[in-house]
């Protein structure tokens, strides 16, 4: 599995790319940022986000995009920004038929270092182990970028699951819920045999008439 994480940002957002499979080790094949400048119109600065991400998906192809959830923060101005930059993300994925998983800062945390408050230089250092780099990527945009990715292909196979048990729980509802309201087929009364006139039953009066 393929996947671009993007740590959406107006002025610097995070992108990384990362190839495997849970259980095994896995390969980073790109990491980045993109940026605008602070003082560009907002429409601009959205624009530039957009090429950035299209050329991204050009160059790497991914089967998945994983963003991450934007929550709410003291920060209203940074909380926009992050939706925005986050929605163009997602619109670009979305636009090429690629599916789009989001995760939450704290899931992140909790699949790349066990604890879901771990700081962004501990998030780094497991990038850093994980993918087997030199160094963590700097800025932290990007090693959370990467983060994004590979919490995606680890959480992915139990999501699926949980995803496919749903499902069926679903389907068996609805076919009981269809069962109960169906109404049982009724059974054709069983015809009971027309009663012999006494006549009939009397081997005298049979006699009589032939007579």
């Amino acid at each position: 599995m393929r996947v671009l994480g993007v740590d959406p940002g107006l002025t610097r957002c995070g992108v990384g790319v990362v190839e495997g499979v849970a259980g095994r080790p896995l390969t980073m094949r790109g990491v980045g940022v993109v940026r605008t400048p602070a003082d560009a119109e907002l429409g601009h600065r959205l624009v530039a986000i957009e090429r950035g991400i299209e050329q991204w998906l050009d160059e790497h192809s991914p089967e998945v995009l994983a963003v991450e959830r934007v929550f709410s923060q003291h920060n209203v101005r940074t909380v926009m920004g992050t939706a925005q930059a986050s929605a163009v993300a997602m619109l670009c994925a979305s636009r090429r038929g690629i599916p789009v998983a989001l995760h939450t800062p704290s899931e992140v945390k909790a699949a790349v270092t066990g604890s879901g408050r771990a700081d962004k230089a501990q998030v780094g250092a497991m990038v850093t182990r994980l993918l087997r780099l030199d160094a963590p990527p700097k800025p932290a945009d990007a090693a959370d970028a990467l983060a994004l990715a590979i919490c995606h292909i680890w959480r992915a196979p139990a999501q699926n699951r949980l995803q496919r048990a749903v499902a069926q729980n679903r389907l068996q509802r609805a076919a009981a819920l269809h069962a109960a309201r169906t109404p049982a087929a009724k059974t054709p009364a069983a015809k009971t045999p027309a009663a012999k006139s006494p006549a009939a039953k009397s081997p005298t009066a049979q006699k009589g008439r032939t007579a």
